[in-house]
């Protein structure tokens, strides 16, 4: 979900990568759990969170769907997956009796990434960390990648950048026709094919990915940066 907001106001106006110390280390949220009530739809979920989701759970997304731990909204064009809250508290839906996540290893990226957040341009992405988002006070410094602790991590940043950049193209291809047959089609599309893909492992997942990116740049002559 994109913020049009400047760094200047949500960051300490650094950008890192992945082999840079970040003050981003919560100490295991002792007796918090702030960061997982009260986000409404902002908790997007790509095709690898999906993947991963469904192969930890061992549920399809039609019966995560139907269990209300997820729901499809629509996202700068896109009808996307997100987590549900739920509860009088807004709380995430893999949120235990313990308010501790019982997905925590197969999380989605964006949990992984709290409280950094990517930051988009020239092609390409690093990540910059968000203040005034995290109740935790006196974090500790960690190296991005093991803070995010991601496998393949960067085989996986290769693929947030070109699954961005596809969805990019996607939202320009649909802007001003959103209730045509075109949008309801090239939506239903990118739906059935990257978050319902079957794939035994990550490579498979990953070679299948880019193949369907392929296949619907094509198919819809998207415009892709």
């Amino acid at each position: 979900m994109k913020r049009n907001v400047s760094l200047a106001e949500i960051s300490d106006g650094r950008l890192y990568k992945e082999n840079d110390m970040v003050k981003a280390d919560c100490h295991g949220c002792k007796n918090c759990h702030l960061c997982c009530t009260g986000m409404g739809e902002s908790i997007v979920l790509d095709p690898y969170d999906a993947w991963r989701l469904q192969k930890g759970t061992g549920k399809g997304l039609q019966e995560l769907l139907g269990e209300g731990k997820l729901e499809l909204h629509v996202v700068d064009g896109c009808i996307l997956p997100n987590l549900a809250m739920n509860g009088p508290d807004e709380a995430c839906s893999f949120l235990n009796e313990e308010g501790r996540c019982s997905v925590h290893s197969y999380r989605p990226g964006i949990c992984r990434l709290f409280p950094l957040g990517r930051y988009y341009e020239n092609g390409d992405f690093t990540y910059f960390l968000q203040t005034g988002e995290c109740a935790e006070q006196n974090r500790s410094k960690v190296k991005v990648e093991k803070w995010i602790d991601t496998p393949g991590l960067k085989r996986n940043h290769k693929f947030v950048r070109d699954w961005h950049y596809f969805l990019n193209a996607v939202e320009e291809a649909v802007t001003g026709r959103e209730d045509s047959e075109f949008a309801k089609g090239i939506n239903m599309a990118v739906l059935t094919a990257f978050y319902f893909l079957q794939a035994d492992t990550e490579e498979a997942f990953y070679a299948l990915f880019e193949e369907r990116r392929e296949a619907l740049i094509a198919q819809y002559d998207l415009k892709v940066q």
